[in-house]
């Protein structure tokens, strides 16, 4: 059914959009409002039938004060201190060629996550608000080329860079070779 995530997780996402949308007791033409995505995806979304792009989630993200991992799974009481790579959840947007794991996910009592992500050549991604005005990121380039706009400065990065931000606007991620970066949020 799904090219983006799998029928367990785009039935997990879904509850979890119509519950974060009900706690703030939102309508579906609220969220639209707020998040620029139409109502009629807003729909699909909560009812499975169609996956997210990494854009949606973005925008969806930022409609909630929420980072892309957290929005995906539930923030847990407590955590593990130890994360196996099957404990890791990972996104993929085939279509935008993009592939994030959490490789430390979110928890409620830890101020940060560390995210692995994967830009195939030719990946364009923009963001047109962070998840939380403020948000901190340390962005750590592994391999390939990178250009990140942060709030309309440009920053060309190449293996072993590291960009540190706080993230109050519009960000840009685009390779022409590909890259893989760590990317450690507070």
């Amino acid at each position: 059914m799904s090219e983006y995530l799998d029928d367990t997780l785009d039935r997990q996402l879904a509850d979890r959009l119509r519950a974060l949308r009900g706690a703030q007791g939102w309508s579906l033409d609220e969220l639209a409002r707020r998040s620029g995505v139409s109502r009629a995806t807003l729909s699909r979304l909560e009812n499975a039938e169609t996956s997210p792009t990494a854009a949606v989630l973005g925008r969806l993200c930022a409609a909630h004060g929420l980072t892309l991992t957290a929005l995906m799974r539930l923030v847990e009481d407590g955590f593990a201190p130890l994360v196996r790579p099957a404990d890791q959840p990972v996104f993929r947007d085939p279509a935008a060629g993009f592939t994030r794991r959490a490789v430390s996910p979110p928890a409620r009592d830890l101020a940060g996550e560390g995210l692995d992500v994967t830009l195939a050549p030719g990946a364009r991604l923009a963001y047109d608000a962070p998840p939380r005005p403020g948000l901190e990121h340390h962005l750590y380039l592994l391999e390939g080329a990178l250009d990140v706009t942060i709030e309309g400065r440009r920053h060309a990065l190449a293996p072993g860079d590291c960009l540190r931000y706080r993230l109050h606007g519009p960000s840009a991620f685009a390779t022409d070779t590909g890259a893989r970066y760590v990317l450690f949020l507070t």
